[in-house]
């Protein structure tokens, strides 16, 4: 073998501790309240994935940087941020052409280190000829069980700045932003606040989403705001305020009232340290985009079934949550500041917490770095509270709508940390994307409203809802909660059961759609799981209000016993193929996307083998899934735990 060239290899690092070199590059932070945005604070100290406007812009990155100046003979005059990661020099698109809007040609620090104690990320940052040290940590709002604070559109960066010298320092601090909130034919302004400014755009009539506004202040009496940046073509802003940086200036200008809108605003503050004194100051980042073009899900008379996440034909759009709560960057920024200092005490108290554990370090950083989804564009929450997900992010928009059922079975974080929260989620499964059959939309409508039912339920996604009502009922305490959505429970169960059991064998065996995008054909150990799962837990709710379960106690029986002989193979679980005697004998019939459509190969194998995608005898992680599920909602075991564990080991 041939050794890695030093420049490829990286270097080792303890979980749950700092991030230095290489470790640096792929770092974003994020910022913000649930489904409120982001901000992403990069492991080099930069800002960027700036999403505030109600969906993911991951590769937004404006010019939007601290910076500081030393005086003396000479001057240094520093970004705030560690190196820029290569990668970015020919990463997004824009970027081969010089990087127009980018700073990445500033002087900054040489070195830089992250530190993540969620919901707080620390940058440290050193340079050989500055004569100080920086630290910059970034936050917001997260207090389990008040969703509310935890939902707010802001952020706090707070930077300390130390003198390690022996020696006197005086330096500039500044905080500097182009207009990004400006939009192709929107009407910009940088308008100035008491110790800062608020990068702003008014929406039309036509596109009243691009509404707007982003405020950034210190909480420094001596600061000095321009709201007038120098206009002009290609760099001229951005070299002007470079000149303004490096000359250690406190450039002073109020808001443009003529002429074209400012392209950005700017704040300075002084600091002046004695030998080993330091200096810190707090940013209060808010913003507001009380509208959006966004509307996912076709209506019950929808003949189009678009589902692409834009309005395009009319209709209610997603307003979020804060916009029903506050009625301006105003009202944001108010609150803000009356209530930083509870706010961040109550986030410190749960850090602390959390982070005081006996857990696995590795386990540790694994948690906290998936918490900070609850803080992306991935979350989406309505003007009535209520919670709406897409399944991830795309670079420019969400990915896959509709709070999808057997996606979000995965997700355990939130019902435990913010409960009411989840149980908004069941209520609109059950309340609303259920049809009277029992029949379960698993991508609900955003707005959430009544969706149509024309494409087949997610076994997955169904089953594993019943199994969380349980859970969440057994979270809250709360039995009213539970036996009024009971109906429903029972409904969707009962539709499970003659859709995909009607032999009632206890097992799951018509062809059931899961979160593989495919149906599967005949029992198998992983959807199965789900069943039974489904079953126990409806039977211990429905006994508590009073319910005869007795049909679902006997299908529960048998297909335990079903999945230990019949799906078991002394070593895993697995799946027994079937489809010529089931009641839906035809897979070329049964597809569930233009991708799965037979052409005459297909139908070739199809005789031979099967319908596609069937795992059969093979090893499937998930092949004993709902046995998990069932322990992480309460429910308790299904079967064996050594056959579990063997087949995990498989």
């Amino acid at each position: 073998m041939t050794a890695k060239p030093a420049h490829e290899m990286q270097q080792l690092r303890s979980y749950n501790e700092s991030y230095t070199g290489s470790h640096l590059d792929r770092i974003a932070f994020p910022l913000g309240g649930m489904g409120a945005g982001m901000i992403c604070l990069e492991g080099t100290g930069a800002l960027s994935h700036v999403s505030v406007r109600n969906r993911p812009e991951v590769f937004n990155e404006p010019n939007l940087f601290a910076a500081l100046c030393v005086k003396g003979e000479t001057n240094i005059p520093r970004v705030l941020e560690g190196p820029v990661p290569s990668w970015k020099i020919f990463g997004p698109a824009g970027t081969g052409n010089g990087a127009v809007g980018k700073n990445y040609g500033l002087p900054r620090c040489a070195d830089a280190e992250f530190y993540a104690r969620f919901p707080f990320g620390t940058v440290k940052l050193a340079d050989p000829k500055l004569p100080v040290g920086i630290e910059i940590t970034g936050w917001s709002p997260f207090m389990p069980g008040d969703a509310d604070n935890a939902s707010l559109p802001v952020a706090g960066l707070e930077y300390r700045i130390t003198n390690n010298s022996a020696e006197p320092v005086e330096a500039v601090f500044s905080f500097h932003a182009s207009n990004f909130m400006a939009t192709d034919g929107g009407d910009p302004s940088v308008g100035a606040v008491p110790g800062g400014f608020t990068l702003q755009n008014r929406g039309s009539e036509e596109k009243p989403w691009d509404e707007g506004a982003f405020r950034i202040t210190i909480d420094d009496p001596e600061a000095r705001v321009n709201c007038a940046w120098f206009r002009g073509g290609h760099y001229d802003s951005l070299t002007m305020v470079w000149k303004s940086i490096a000359e250690g200036a406190m450039t002073e200008a109020g808001p443009i009232t003529s002429g074209d809108p400012s392209p950005g605003g700017s704040l300075y503050v002084p600091v002046n340290l004695e030998a080993g004194e330091e200096k810190s100051g707090r940013l209060r980042l808010a913003w507001y985009g009380p509208a959006t073009d966004l509307r996912a899900g076709a209506d019950p008379d929808c003949s189009s079934g678009c589902g692409c996440g834009t309005s395009q034909s009319g209709g209610e759009t997603h307003v979020p949550w804060y916009a029903g709560r506050f009625d301006g960057i105003e009202a944001v920024s108010r609150y803000w500041n009356r209530h930083y200092e509870d706010l961040r005490a109550a986030s410190l108290k749960f850090s602390e917490c959390f982070y005081d554990t006996t857990l696995p370090s590795e386990v540790v950083e694994a948690i906290a770095a998936n918490l900070t989804i609850l803080k992306s564009p991935t979350m989406l929450r309505q003007a009535d509270g209520r919670l709406w997900c897409w399944e991830g992010c795309c670079d420019g928009s969400g990915c896959c709508s509709g709070s999808c059922t057997h996606v979000w079975n995965y997700a355990q974080a939130l019902s435990h940390l913010f409960p009411e929260l989840e149980r908004t989620l069941r209520e609109t499964e059950f309340c609303v994307s259920q049809d009277e059959r029992g029949h379960q939309a698993f991508r609900s409508s955003l707005p959430i409203r009544p969706t149509d039912h024309k494409f087949y339920a997610a076994a997955d996604g169904q089953l594993g809802g019943i199994m969380k009502v349980y859970r969440e009922w057994r979270i809250s305490g709360n039995t009213d909660w539970m036996r009024a959505l009971w109906p429903e429970v029972r409904q969707s169960l009962d539709y499970c059961i003659e859709t995909w059991d009607p032999d009632h064998k206890g097992i799951l065996e018509e062809p059931h759609h899961n979160t593989y995008d495919i149906e599967f054909w005949g029992p198998d150990g992983m959807c199965t799981s789900f069943y039974l799962g489904a079953l126990k837990a409806a039977c211990m709710m429905g006994k508590t209000v009073g319910e005869e379960v007795s049909l679902y106690d006997e299908l529960l029986s048998k297909g335990r016993r079903f999945m230990e002989s019949e799906l078991w193979n002394g070593e895993f679980f697995v799946q027994k193929i079937e489809w010529k005697t089931l009641r839906a004998n035809d897979p070329t019939r049964m597809s569930s996307y233009q991708a799965n459509t037979y052409s005459p190969e297909a139908l070739a194998l199809l005789e031979k083998e099967g319908p596609k995608y069937q795992y059969g005898r093979g090893r499937r992680s998930e092949g004993g899934r709902g046995q998990w599920s069932a322990e992480m909602c309460g429910v308790g075991g299904i079967f064996d735990q050594v056959k579990v564990e063997s087949h995990l080991a498989a």
